[in-house]
């Protein structure tokens, strides 16, 4: 048995699943599931009607690399949503099963197991990244290293831009340092932007583009990683993509060939249906933006939040402990939340940037939204 396996953590769902034990939610009330961020919204049905056309590609074995066609569809996306030059598609552009499956898989490839191998992830983070850089036989490192020292051995960099579960995005200014910082240590970035597509006042600036107004040709030690979950409703599809860096995309090509990791032909073609039109795109932002505007201004002290600039996530704060938070609400309310620690690590300086929040996935329709917010104000001004 792989020792590594010892080292993982339990996902965080899983904790919830044991802070609950027991509990009961107040069954006077409808349940809400704020919890997890899968998206509710339906999928278009220019997807579907895709999809269901190409049910005959059920029968054929797929190529790892994609059909030409969809690899087209991804690069012409990025280069109208980005601005930038169209990426190579048959070099700079390869087709995944999703950001969670190429994430972890990424790793895989890139990293090269030793004592001093290290990940660096944000804090708080989505949990592939350490469970990768865990089973890459590399030391996860969360949050900025403290001192330019701290960077001997990083291998790896996930960014993750709008941040789950933040909704912060990264400057033209972050980009640059950590592109510099690239170039001083030699680690290579992997850019998670796969909540790109849901934001409420300008695009959310993305790793290529940064690349490219700085003048950085071939995106070099740079993938990014998008996919079709949240920003067209699908995520049962399991569709994405990788792109950036030639060499690197060649040899994680070589690994997904042994790794099996070929999208079905149907898929493929109900994702080029996807990638080439933008007005369902428009109108999921829509939705999510009235769910925003609808449910934050009934947030009071003492639970507060503020507007992400992307993303479909509130990061409350809590008076008490975020744990006990949770569950209190779920027994009084029916309402579920995901604790902010249990998405985040203790950093060298011993604080966990995710005490004291939580996590509320604004997916439910607009009227449950605002029900589970209006609930968790009242529920909060009795602590």
């Amino acid at each position: 048995m792989n020792p590594l396996l010892e080292k993982l953590q339990p996902y965080p769902f899983e904790k919830l699943r044991r802070l609950l034990d027991g509990a009961t939610g107040n069954k006077n009330l409808k349940p809400i599931n704020l919890q997890i961020g899968e998206p509710k919204h339906p999928t278009p049905e220019l997807v579907t009607t895709a999809l269901v056309r190409a049910l005959d590609g059920l029968s054929v074995y797929p190529l790892t690399a994609g059909l030409p066609e969809l690899r087209e569809a991804i690069a012409g996306w990025l280069a109208r949503r980005y601005s930038i030059p169209k990426p190579d598609p048959a070099t700079q552009v390869l087709p995944v099963n999703g950001t969670r499956e190429a994430l972890f898989a990424f790793a895989q490839t890139i990293l090269s197991p030793g004592e001093n191998a290290k990940v660096v992830c944000p804090n708080p983070f989505y949990q592939i990244y350490e469970g990768a850089a865990i089973l890459g036989g590399a030391t996860p490192v969360y949050g900025q290293p403290g001192s330019e020292g701290a960077w001997a051995g990083v291998q790896l960099v996930y960014a993750c831009s709008p941040a789950n579960p933040s909704g912060a995005v990264m400057s033209l200014e972050d980009w640059k340092r950590l592109f510099e910082l690239s170039d001083r240590h030699g680690f290579v970035i992997a850019s998670d932007e796969c909540y790109s597509e849901i934001y409420f006042d300008r695009p959310p600036l993305g790793a290529l583009e940064a690349a490219h107004k700085l003048g950085r040709t071939g995106y070099e030690k740079l993938v990014v990683f998008s996919s079709l979950s949240k920003r067209s409703n699908c995520p049962g599809m399991r569709s994405g993509f990788a792109a950036g860096d030639a060499a690197l995309l060649k040899k994680f090509l070589l690994y997904r060939t042994y790794h099996g990791s070929a999208m079905s032909l149907s898929v493929q073609h109900a994702s080029i249906a996807a990638w080439n039109d933008e007005a369902h795109v428009v109108e999921n932002r829509r939705l999510y933006a009235a769910k925003f505007q609808a449910s934050l201004p009934l947030l009071k002290k003492p639970v507060e939040a503020e507007m992400p600039e992307g993303g479909f996530y509130i990061w409350m704060r809590t008076p008490i402990d975020d744990a006990e938070f949770v569950r209190r609400l779920y027994i009084d309310t029916n309402v579920l939340g995901l604790p902010g620690s249990y998405l985040a690590r203790e950093e060298h300086d011993g604080r966990n940037p995710g005490r004291n929040r939580v996590r509320l996935a604004l997916v439910a329709p607009l009227d449950e939204c605002v029900e589970a917010v209006n609930r968790i104000s009242q529920f909060a001004r009795q602590l």
